[in-house]
């Protein structure tokens, strides 16, 4: 007779959009399996609403995570959803309190803190899941099998690209939250620590060298077309013809609802209140009058020790925001488009081509999110092993950053050498 999982219950560090709406839904879905008992967030709106849903009693709404992990431990585990440079105090504080903590990506972007992060991990016993995503979707998942499976042979090299999407650009790192890397993080650490850890898991090996190049190229001062007002909403006479025209993005675009972007604005979706929200404030900025630093076009290009080899490019100059993979090996290739949900197989041999249709869910990273949610409950209320671990984590943190030190540096870095 199968026993039934233990109800585990979590506490949340950071209500904005992937904390407050995305992991947190889990115990919304499965109330008997998860549930959310205490909430710390600065934005005395958006706590009361995430309160509301989740019916949270006020001694346990708390304005910061120090009043909140002050407290005894309330919980089984902490989910830390606060901005890139403020996950590493939570974390430390919640895994020496006796929490297992789920930490939002990336885990630092200081390379020492996330050395310490795997370290406590291993010192405190906790389990430190890192929401590298992608591990699993159903298509990531089906490719790993194929590989383990022996489908290609021996696997040899690896071409992998991230279409961000122009309008997702724009909306997350020119005028939004990771636009400036010294605020937050770099473009390959905050967008593309999934792909690093993905062809991390893929190609079964260690990183031994690593280079980069990428600019940031278009959004910037000195392509603002001659008159363009520093907000949309300022009378901007491109509005009809820019295709990063606010207004329209966050009232017409179906990602800005689909996708929740608009939550990002604002918790009141009504749309006179969208409009008034954009005229000063900062999704509501000309793309070309931003304070944004990271760039919008990036290839990385990495040496495992196991002689895989792999070409990775990342570019916001895409309609779609999607991830493509082409995996080579000694008996035959992969290709695979995850939005799709579509991957071919061919037979160096045989000739033969095989094509596997997945279904893929739109939202949530393709179903990822509510998997990752789901194992990581799991690995707390069964005891069972997760799909990945914090060392995993820790080792493709350092991969991006040391990309990143790569395209600044412009030369090829020795990646054990990155690691000391």
């Amino acid at each position: 007779m199968k026993l039934k999982m233990k109800k585990v219950t979590g506490i949340l560090i950071g209500a904005g959009l992937r904390g407050g709406y995305v992991y947190s839904q889990y115990a919304i879905d499965h109330p008997d399996e998860f549930q959310v008992v205490a909430v710390a967030e600065p934005d005395k709106e958006r706590r009361e609403m995430f309160a509301a849903r989740h019916h949270i009693p006020p001694e346990l709404c708390f304005e910061s995570y120090e009043k909140m992990l002050g407290k005894e431990k309330m919980a089984d585990c902490a989910m830390v959803c606060t901005q890139d440079k403020m996950h590493y105090e939570p974390v430390a504080i919640a895994m020496e309190k006796g929490y297992h903590v789920l930490c939002e990506k990336p885990m630092s972007p200081n390379k020492e803190e996330i050395i310490n992060m795997g370290k406590m991990a291993k010192k405190y016993n906790r389990i430190l899941s890192v929401c590298h995503v992608l591990r699993y979707s159903p298509f990531f998942s089906k490719i790993k099998d194929l590989l383990e499976s022996d489908r290609i042979g021996r696997l040899m090299t690896i071409q992998h690209i991230e279409e961000v999407g122009y309008w997702h650009h724009a909306h997350s790192f020119v005028r939004g939250n990771w636009r400036n890397a010294e605020e937050t993080s770099p473009m390959i650490l905050q967008k593309c620590c999934h792909d690093m850890d993905i062809m991390l898991w893929l190609a079964e090996s260690r990183c031994e060298s690593i280079s980069s190049f990428g600019e940031l190229s278009y959004f910037k001062e000195e392509n603002a077309p001659e008159g363009a007002p520093y907000y949309c909403l300022d009378g901007c006479p491109y509005r009809d013809e820019c295709a990063f025209y606010a207004p329209r993005f966050y009232l017409k675009h179906p990602k800005a609802v689909d996708d929740g972007l608009v939550y990002a604005v604002t918790d009141n979706t009504d749309p006179s209140h969208v409009l008034e929200t954009l005229k000063k404030g900062p999704y509501g900025r000309c793309v070309f009058h931003c304070d944004n630093t990271v760039v919008d076009h990036q290839t990385v290009d990495i040496m495992f020790e196991n002689q895989v080899t792999a070409s990775f490019l990342m570019t916001a100059f895409t309609n779609q925001c999607a991830r493509r993979i082409r995996l080579m090996g000694t008996k035959g290739e992969i290709k695979g488009d995850m939005d799709a949900g579509i991957i071919e197989i061919t037979d160096f041999v045989s000739g033969d081509q095989e094509k596997i249709m997945l279904h893929t869910p739109a939202q949530g990273h393709n179903g990822s999110d509510i998997s990752m949610m789901r194992d990581f409950v799991r690995m707390i209320g069964e005891g069972k092993k997760g799909k990945t671990d914090a060392a995993v984590s820790v080792e493709s943190h350092l991969m991006a950053l040391a990309a990143e030190e790569a395209r600044i540096k412009k030369e090829v870095l020795d990646f054990r050498g990155f690691c000391q």
